[in-house]
């Protein structure tokens, strides 16, 4: 208990001492900037992401994955309202065109079955576009089209790595999403998100590769929701990875990668240890790779803007938030009542 009232008080220590203020109207979560998050939302979120999870979880537990959905929703409102302010929301034509694309794959009754499983309406599917779609246009113009990587970074990238580049054998470059059924206490993803059995993972690894199709990007879930403590925080990225080692992993991981071709994206598969979903950058012949090669220098290029936009992506969330007026009405009341909330 000790240790689950200390999660919520380092996620926001001032809550505390804001703790018996609670919301004039009690079906609300949150506020941003005046704008209520309803309990009622919330709730359907939190379906929507626990659905068919066999093990019910205590209430500690569900509250727990309740307060990091309402994180999530707050940060979403926190860049809706940003996206809106300067004229970067998605428009009818744009969540259409979105719409069309994601429909392309499955029959209409796939479709609507697929709607259904998850819980929503066919408004509420294009509502999550339009969102999506917005963000994505607030990050590209903010933070992605205002990173410049210049001559000299690359080459000094080039010259302090150059041993990197000497490949003794092919290899390929990776990114991964994890997600394990069994929570490790070590994992620091943005969310301080964790699947605490095989069915969360199972929905979990669901929900993102929905998220993906819907066009949102790999690095960013990856630095989100990724439970490899190692690549998650460079947005998914395991850089380089010899054959050698590629025939030691599991054959379907082998056989995934052997399909895949740079640039795309798998679909989720199951290893003996964790869901995986991989994408390929690269595959890479044996021998040493000159700076004047194109590849060397694109490859270089696109690490390090990699590394600066999901560096200024984390930091533009923080000073967002920061700078909106957010009240977190659940987390007051998990303070005020030691845990022991009944919502």
């Amino acid at each position: 208990m000790r240790h689950f009232v200390f999660l919520i008080c380092a996620a926001g220590l001032w809550l505390a001492l804001a703790a018996c203020k609670k919301s004039g109207n009690p079906n609300v979560a949150a506020t941003v900037n005046g704008y209520n998050i309803t309990y009622e939302q919330l709730d359907k979120y939190y379906k929507s992401q626990t659905q068919g999870t066999s093990e019910k979880p205590d209430e500690e537990q569900a509250t727990l994955t309740k307060l990091n959905l309402l994180r999530e929703l707050i940060d979403n409102q926190v860049m809706m309202q940003r996206a809106e302010r300067l004229g970067l929301m998605a428009v009818d034509s744009d969540v259409d065109a979105k719409l069309t694309e994601l429909k392309a794959p499955y029959t209409q009754e796939e479709f609507d079955n697929n709607l259904k499983t998850r819980g929503l309406t066919l408004e509420e599917m294009r509502t999550e576009i339009r969102r999506s779609l917005s963000i994505q246009k607030l990050f590209n113009k903010e933070i992605t089209s205002k990173i410049s990587i210049s001559d000299a970074e690359v080459r000094a990238f080039y010259d302090a790595n150059k041993a990197n580049f000497n490949l003794a054998e092919p290899q390929v470059h990776l990114a991964q999403i994890l997600v394990t059924s069994v929570p490790d206490p070590q994992v620091r993803n943005l969310r301080n998100d964790k699947a605490s059995n095989e069915e969360e993972a199972r929905k979990k690894v669901q929900m993102l590769e929905a998220r993906l199709r819907k066009g949102e990007e790999f690095a960013t879930l990856a630095q989100n929701y990724s439970e490899d403590s190692n690549s998650a925080p460079n947005g998914g990225d395991l850089g380089f990875v010899p054959q050698s080692a590629l025939e030691k992993a599991d054959s379907e991981l082998r056989r995934t990668v052997a399909l895949l071709h740079p640039g795309e994206t798998s679909p989720a598969i199951r290893t003996p240890q964790a869901y995986r979903i991989i994408k390929m950058f690269s595959r890479e012949p044996a021998g040493q790779r000159e700076f004047s090669d194109p590849r060397v220098q694109q490859t270089i290029r696109e690490t390090l803007l990699n590394r600066k936009d999901q560096l200024l992506k984390a930091a533009y969330y923080e000073v967002a938030r920061n700078e909106a007026q957010v009240v977190n009405y659940l987390a007051q009341t998990v303070v005020a009542d030691a845990g022991k909330t009944k919502k």
